[in-house]
């Protein structure tokens, strides 16, 4: 059972989700607030497996929120979703820097809701190569020196190189592909990366990348 927690000021919006989520059998909506301050006290006592969190919200935004539940060590088993109205924007940009898993734009069809929960709440980062490279091209403009990201040096030249590619949108098979490696090679490095970086997920790990200078935008 996936639990999910809601978390936006439109309480016509969280009923809409909440009653498509609900009705699935391997979904149960645990917990629903309108501001980032009551939905932290939300995760704390409910522990669900995702949250769902509008980036814009009264008392404590998107962005703060994400950033408190990711450095929560009671909350680690909490991955958070932006819920945006506007796309990928600046301050989705900002959530995702801080640890959030994706992201969704509230008119998604509900199926592509229900299979983005699934996604997400398994591990996977809610980031398609067509929009890691417009997150890229938009808002990593200037790469931050390597001392940003501990853990950078540790990567072995393989590893190194399948971040890099990770970076600019491409799936572990495609991985595989440019380096002439099976794709659970590709992954292994790719994971063993995550490790050494800490990084949550796929989209830490492209935000990494890119502060780190490891590769720049419009480096393909």
């Amino acid at each position: 059972m996936i639990r999910i927690m809601l978390l936006d000021d439109q309480p016509l919006l969280r009923s809409g989700f909440r009653a498509l989520l609900d009705a699935e059998d391997d979904i149960e909506v645990v917990a629903e607030g309108g501001n980032g301050r009551e939905g932290l006290a939300l995760a704390r006592h409910h522990l669900p497996d995702l949250a769902l969190i509008d980036i814009q919200m009264p008392v404590m935004d998107g962005v703060e929120t994400t950033r408190q539940i990711v450095a929560d060590p009671a909350l680690a088993g909490v991955r958070v979703v932006i819920l945006t109205n506007y796309g990928l924007d600046e301050y989705v940009f900002h959530a995702l820097r801080a640890g959030a898993t994706g992201f969704l734009v509230k008119d998604i069809e509900p199926d592509d809701l229900l299979h983005a929960v699934r996604v997400a709440a398994r591990g996977d980062a809610l980031l398609a190569p067509s929009i890691t490279r417009m997150l890229i091209n938009r808002y990593v403009s200037e790469p931050l020196c390597a001392d940003v990201t501990p853990g950078m040096e540790e990567l072995t030249n393989r590893e190194r190189e399948a971040v890099a590619l990770a970076a600019r949108g491409l799936s572990n098979d495609e991985i595989a592909d440019r380096m002439v490696i099976s794709p659970l090679t590709a992954k292994t490095h790719v994971n063993r990366a995550m490790t050494k970086l800490q990084a949550r997920d796929r989209a830490q790990l492209v935000v990494f990348a890119y502060e780190s200078g490891l590769v720049s935008p419009g480096n393909r």
